[in-house]
């Protein structure tokens, strides 16, 4: 039906300047108005009915007349009513379908669909907005897209009308339908790639479409090679859906044909490494090194191929000492061609932690961490680096008190930073080995809305984890034993730590830190490289529905020990399987799910 979304403004400014009668009609408008919002449409008719053949008030009285007729169903009268509304304004289209919705509401769906098929066949080209419009104001979607595509017909342009139907398939969720159609404005106008982008990500959520999306685009790039901006957004496409890998080898293909200077695979490194896909990281830098080593990129490529290495071996179970001397030589190397420029100090730092907690080297840990902060017109925030750093070496040696200073001084000097954010998290944890929680809780509050999103997600994590455990019904004894715990595996003392977890499950049968010692102790194992305990604990928790909260991360680390540490993918990919089916909307689904269609042997694009 026809609406007029400025009725009131212009039934005021018609009226503001009106002689008394027109004010008397405007206080019957009102009380119509009135009767027809309490569903006394009679009264309101009588009303409407006299009011309209006002021309100055025809547009503001014409939609709620209507509304009012078919709410009587006076369909008859409707009809009439529409039909020389037609005659008098044959120009506006809403009124056209304004004739066939009394059509459909009479019951008389053949004569309306007939009559919407005319209004196409008979619509000229510069017609088609105006038509779809009418047709989208009274939610005929459908028609409104043929009238776009007629208009399109008509203009003998092939891309006629391409972003209003953009637009309406977007809105209609219509994949199908939006994947060519963008891809058409893309494959015209390159430029565009944001735009399309930014479409794309608000109205595709459905793996589906995502599928969809990924094999037209796939079928556009080997049609049209050198169409960059379909590499481009398959790039994107990827990333999105968080296969890195993928994306590099698109971002590489680009860079060999283009020859420019690498600076897409960088990206692409960087994102890998900050999404745990060391092996994707890694293969980045390397073809940076490999491709460009007289290039701006060269020496930081060659460090973060170093870095990302380091993030693999940390995270490959057992951690194999000897991967940890082969970096520091690594390391070692790269110094040597740095020289005394910045990034020495930050390939200092990095030694520094390896000799640390990998190979029990405190004191050469700290001297390298001296001649970082001591060199010459040092970064400010590498110095701060360096004595967060230095702060948890204090405290892997048991000196607290010194790492409580040196955390402090950081906050000081980087108020309102992500360093400083960072030393603010470092202390609250440390109050929270310590067990004074309350202090712990007073660092977390404020940091719960610090900018950095990956330091508010550790500090609401560690604050659910207090709260939930030391309510008003819950002694804090438990939790005290439990952040102890803590402390002991950030110290490498993976033994006691389990001893300690193991007589907590005996004296405190039921508690509700009973979930998060049966996971810890699973993480324990892992590192040990004893994947069989691993599962063994894991499986306490997805067995019993009480500990639903991990369910998903016991899950997705099950499934990941099978894969990576057992080599058993038919149980791995079971297990994906499960956490897809059981929990859509955990954080793991996305790493999940490219997992499971690796394992269950989808081609490779």
């Amino acid at each position: 039906m026809a609406l007029k979304p400025y009725a009131t403004l212009l039934l005021l400014l018609l009226l503001l300047a009106a002689p008394p009668v027109a004010m008397a009609q405007r206080q019957e408008l009102e009380l119509a108005r009135e009767y027809q919002g309490k569903g006394d449409y009679a009264k309101a008719e009588d009303l409407y009915s006299s009011l309209i053949s006002e021309p100055r008030l025809f547009h503001v009285v014409y939609p709620d007349y209507l509304k009012v007729l078919l709410a009587q169903r006076n369909y008859k009268e409707a009809e009439k009513l529409v039909k020389k509304t037609i005659r008098q304004y044959p120009d506006i289209p809403s009124y056209q379908v304004d004739l066939g919705t009394v059509y459909q509401a009479s019951g008389d769906k053949a004569a309306a669909e007939k009559h919407f098929g005319k209004l196409l066949d008979q619509m000229k080209a510069q017609e088609a907005i105006a038509l779809a419009g009418a047709f989208m104001q009274q939610e005929r979607y459908d028609y409104a897209e043929k009238a776009y595509l007629r208009g399109r017909e008509l203009s003998g342009n092939p891309r006629e009308y391409n972003r209003p139907l953009i637009a309406l398939y977007a809105y209609r969720q219509k994949t199908q339908s939006l994947v060519p159609e963008i891809l058409d404005l893309l494959q015209a106008e390159a430029q565009e790639l944001a735009y399309v982008q930014n479409m794309l990500q608000n109205s595709i959520r459905e793996e589906k479409d995502f599928d969809t999306l990924e094999k037209e685009l796939l079928l556009r790039v080997q049609q049209q090679p050198d169409l960059l901006a379909y590499n481009e957004l398959l790039i994107w496409l990827y990333t999105q859906r968080r296969d890195f890998y993928s994306a590099l080898l698109q971002a590489r293909a680009v860079d060999k044909r283009t020859h420019s200077g690498g600076t897409r695979v960088m990206e692409l490194g960087a994102i890998s490494l900050k999404n745990e896909d060391y092996q994707g990281a890694i293969e980045a830098y390397e073809y940076m090194v490999q491709a460009y080593p007289e290039g701006p990129y060269y020496l930081p490529a060659r460090q973060r191929l170093i870095y990302a290495r380091q993030q693999q071996v940390q995270h490959t179970f057992p951690v194999d000492t000897e991967k940890i001397r082969a970096l520091l030589v690594d390391y070692q190397t790269l110094l040597h061609e740095v020289g005394p420029s910045a990034q020495k100090g930050e390939l200092l730092q990095h030694m520094a932690g390896l000799y640390a907690f990998y190979l029990d080297d405190k004191e050469k840990a700290v001297a390298l961490l001296q001649e970082a902060t001591n060199m010459p017109r040092a970064d400010a925030n590498l110095v701060a680096d360096c004595k967060l750093t230095l702060g948890d070496i204090y405290l892997l040696k048991g000196e607290p008190w010194e790492s409580t200073l040196l955390y402090a001084q950081v906050e000081k000097s980087h108020k309102e930073t992500p360093i400083g954010h960072e030393a603010k998290l470092r202390n609250a944890r440390l109050s929270y080995y310590k067990g004074d929680f309350e202090l712990a809780q007073a660092h977390l509050d404020i940091l719960k809305l610090a900018t950095s999103r990956e330091i508010a997600n550790d500090a609401m994590e560690l604050s659910l984890l207090i709260t939930d455990n030391t309510g008003l019904d819950t002694s804090s004894v438990a939790m005290a034993e439990y952040a102890a715990t803590d402390l002991l595996i950030f110290q490498n003392k993976y033994a006691e730590a389990l001893q300690v977890l193991d007589s907590m499950l005996v004296k405190y049968p039921g508690h509700s830190l009973t979930d998060e010692v049966y996971f810890q102790k699973a993480r324990l194992y892992e590192r040990m490289g004893n994947f069989a305990g691993a599962i063994e604990n894991l499986q306490q928790i997805v067995a019993n529905p009480r500990y639903d909260i991990l369910s998903d991360d016991a899950l997705y680390r099950m499934a990941y020990i099978y894969e990576v540490n057992l080599q058993d993918r038919e149980k791995a990919q079971q297990l994906y399987n499960d956490l897809l089916v059981k929990h859509q909307g955990s954080i793991y689904a996305a790493e999940a799910r490219k997992r499971f269609r690796k394992l269950r042997g989808d081609q490779p694009n």
